[in-house]
């Protein structure tokens, strides 16, 4: 163990080191903080070795108002590179109207299935509007979900699961038993079906969760629909080979509250996502960026829409005619952001593998045939980085 008496005694150093012991309540930090280069003496907190034990969440963190700077454990960005993001795309990416695909006439969806088909080839991504889910069901699960994270840290503890494939679990960062940093966000993630998983608490969670599942999983089927037609391939053909009527939906809340440095962590690192598609509402703060070419977009959610990307399921049933998006959280020093991503995806015993009909000699099989199940283990159990999941299934 250091000794902190001789780390207080040399505060003339340029940076601030401060040591705590590990055990089962406490983690080994580095908490670097600037010293002062003016005459005058250093602040109590600088006088001061940091112990600092690792939170049992980023809200407790954020909530008990001690931090001015972030501990190094949260620090993964660097705050004097250049900006990777490019405003001028904001405006480019695309929106798709679903009550034209499930209402429109005969011309106009025709219109609307070939716009979503160019949207999944070029983005990975958009908007979608008009999508039919009520405004009621959307803020009352927003409102659902705080009181989720309001609950007792002893009460979401009791989530706090051992396998990644634990149907209600709860924690913070992404996967903090691999990750080399922390990740400025906290988590819930609830599989809603084909079997319904809900936490008891708050009184009234399971109702709304259950019906705002059930509309999200119907604005999914429409969209996948859309996406087959799009690439003129059988609907009931493509249910049937990715079993969708046994589709694996999980819906994950996060939270991630106000940072003193937000320019030092990450919410979540660029990744793409293990599903066929994932439909994103938030609470009105903006955070999510996605990659399009070589730049980086910071995505401006317009009222009452839900923003979806395509996930490494897409990708590979495709043969790499449709890309998952990879996508990354930023925060901010402000406001708390909430987000909830509702998960899409094939069955867990399912073998997906590029379909027959986009595979050819001019385009041979891109991907290697996989079980639903272990890519999602694969990819939950491991660091969460771009698409290291999903290149170990290239052939080429």
């Amino acid at each position: 163990m250091c000794n902190c008496n001789q780390i207080i005694t040399n505060l003339t150093i340029a940076k601030l080191i401060s040591c705590v012991f590990i055990n089962k309540q406490h983690f080994l930090l580095q908490f670097l903080a600037p010293i002062s280069t003016s005459e005058s003496p250093p602040s109590p907190l600088m006088a001061t070795a940091q112990f600092f034990s690792l939170p049992d969440s980023i809200k407790q963190l954020s909530d008990s108002g001690a931090l001015s700077s972030v501990p190094t454990h949260y620090a993964c960005r660097d705050p004097d590179a250049p900006s990777d993001v490019d405003p001028t795309l904001e405006g480019q990416i695309p929106t798709i109207d679903l009550s034209v695909l499930t209402e429109g006439d005969p011309a106009r969806r025709s219109q609307m299935v070939r716009q979503l088909g160019r949207a999944c080839e070029e983005w990975g991504f958009f908007v979608v509007v008009n999508h039919g889910v009520p405004e009621t069901v959307r803020e009352a699960m927003l409102a659902a979900a705080q009181g989720l994270f309001d609950l007792e840290e002893e009460e979401k503890a009791e989530h706090s699961g051992k396998h990644v494939m634990d149907p209600i679990r709860y924690g913070t960062s992404f996967n903090s038993k691999v990750d080399d940093v922390g990740y400025w966000r906290d988590y819930f993630k609830m599989v809603v079906h084909p079997a319904f998983h809900s936490p008891a608490k708050p009184l009234g969670f399971r109702e709304v969760l259950g019906q705002y599942a059930a509309c999200t999983r119907v604005v999914g089927m429409e969209l996948l629909r859309g996406m087959w037609e799009s690439l003129e391939l059988d609907e009931g053909y493509m249910n049937n080979a990715l079993d969708l009527d046994a589709c694996f939906q999980v819906c994950v809340v996060n939270l991630y509250p106000p940072c003193p440095q937000p320019e030092l962590p990450m919410g979540l690192p660029p990744h793409s996502d293990h599903s066929l598609l994932t439909l994103l509402h938030q609470n009105g703060v903006d955070g999510l960026q996605v990659k399009h070419g070589s730049k980086w977009v910071h995505v401006k959610a317009p009222p009452n829409s839900f923003l979806v990307n395509i996930g490494d399921q897409t990708e590979i049933v495709t043969n790499g005619r449709y890309k998952s998006v990879l996508h990354r959280a930023v925060i901010n020093g402000r406001s708390t952001r909430m987000s909830i991503a509702t998960v899409v995806a094939p069955s867990l015993d399912t073998v997906v593998e590029p379909v027959a009909q986009l595979v050819s000699s001019e385009r041979p099989a891109m991907y290697r045939g996989v079980r639903y199940r272990e890519y999602l283990e694969h990819q939950q159990r491991n660091k969460l980085w771009e698409k290291s999941a999903l290149d170990h299934l290239r052939l080429q």
